[in-house]
């Protein structure tokens, strides 16, 4: 039997509790699932792509070794090909959310006949974003219950930096 790896792809800005949510639900699945961190420049993210995969990673490693992080700019496409696999996983919240991820899916079938998985987070964390997760921490909010205590810490220490780069 071979195993089975998923790439689950994003730009994670930061990580939270929805995001792992579905790596706990992919890994019921598939035998590995590879995070794939975009690059992506264009979405100007808040955390550079090191920061991102490091608390990625730290979110991740009670899993020894079933989940791989790693980041990636270009065509998905072709970053799956490091991997052998066919399969992504996507996470979905709401139906808009929905309408433009069935649009990536198709040009990813088309491109590479890569399939798409959609799952939906459990229902006690559909409502997190990495936007929101952003906006409550700005805001000198409690994230604690939508991130890890990691990803807090970080979160904390940008918030500060940007607030000092004010000044």
């Amino acid at each position: 039997m071979t195993a089975k790896i998923c790439v689950y792809p994003g730009t994670f800005d930061p990580v939270h509790f929805g995001h792992l949510d579905i790596v706990d639900r992919a890994l019921n699945i598939f035998d590995t699932v590879v995070v794939a961190l975009a690059e992506n420049p264009k979405k100007k993210p808040l955390f550079t792509l090191k920061e991102r995969i490091e608390m990625f990673e730290d979110a991740v490693s009670k899993y020894k070794g079933r989940v791989i992080v790693e980041g990636f700019s270009g065509l998905l496409v072709d970053f799956m090909k490091k991997y052998n696999t066919k399969i992504i996983v996507r996470g979905v919240r709401l139906f808009t959310d929905f309408e433009y991820e069935l649009q990536i899916a198709m040009t990813n079938y088309k491109l590479d006949k890569v399939e798409t998985f959609f799952m939906m987070p459990s229902q006690e964390l559909i409502h997190i974003s990495s936007t929101i997760v952003k906006d409550v921490a700005f805001h000198n909010g409690d994230v604690s219950s939508m991130v890890t205590p990691f990803v807090k810490s970080k979160l904390e220490e940008k918030v500060r930096q940007l607030r000092e780069a004010r000044e």
